[in-house]
């Protein structure tokens, strides 16, 4: 677990089911991510990070507001699984539409960077994103990360031409103190 001034980012758990549900539901939340969320596969995704939790001891973290305990979202870290991801470790993010704009995937996103740097033997962490999600590649650039174009790629899960297709990629190296 980890804590912020105002989140807690924290392993998943069977109450979070119906919120992350709903998240993967909203047209705005999965706007640059893809089409939207059965149930089946938001369930499917919370064991996938349950799994990562498990065996590395890392995952997307659920991310927590610590006023109300209210689920916001997740942010964290996972290993890369595609392009120039792979064998690298990917941070991530993605927040209620009502969370957006209060700074809190930006405080979560310098959390799971710490925690990494703190954690893993790794000299670089990566994320990726859509070119039209500038608010996603906005604050990857507000944590630091570099846009590398040398590894932006094609989703292989997006047909060419889909406006989801053209990933681009932002890496932030270690820089041990």
């Amino acid at each position: 677990m980890i804590e912020t001034e105002r989140l807690t980012l924290r392993g998943w758990r069977d109450a979070d089911r119906a919120p992350f549900a709903e998240m993967g539901r909203s047209p705005a939340v999965m706007a640059h991510l893809g089409p939207l969320l059965t149930a089946e596969q938001s369930d499917t995704a919370i064991g996938r990070m349950q799994a990562y939790q498990e065996t590395l001891g890392y995952c997307f973290w659920v991310i927590e507001r610590r006023v109300d305990r209210r689920f916001l979202g997740f942010c964290g870290l996972k290993p890369g699984v595609v392009g120039p991801l792979v064998g690298e470790i990917e941070i991530g993010w993605r927040l209620r539409e009502d969370a957006w704009g209060q700074g809190y995937a930006k405080e979560a996103a310098f959390a799971s960077l710490a925690w990494g740097w703190a954690n893993l033997d790794t000299p670089r962490i990566m994320a990726i994103t859509t070119p039209a999600n500038t608010a996603s590649w906005g604050l990857m650039e507000r944590l630091g990360m570099v846009r590398r174009p040398e590894l932006d790629f094609g989703h292989p899960d997006m047909p060419a031409g889909h406006p989801l297709h053209d990933h681009i990629t932002y890496a932030i190296e270690h820089a041990p103190t």
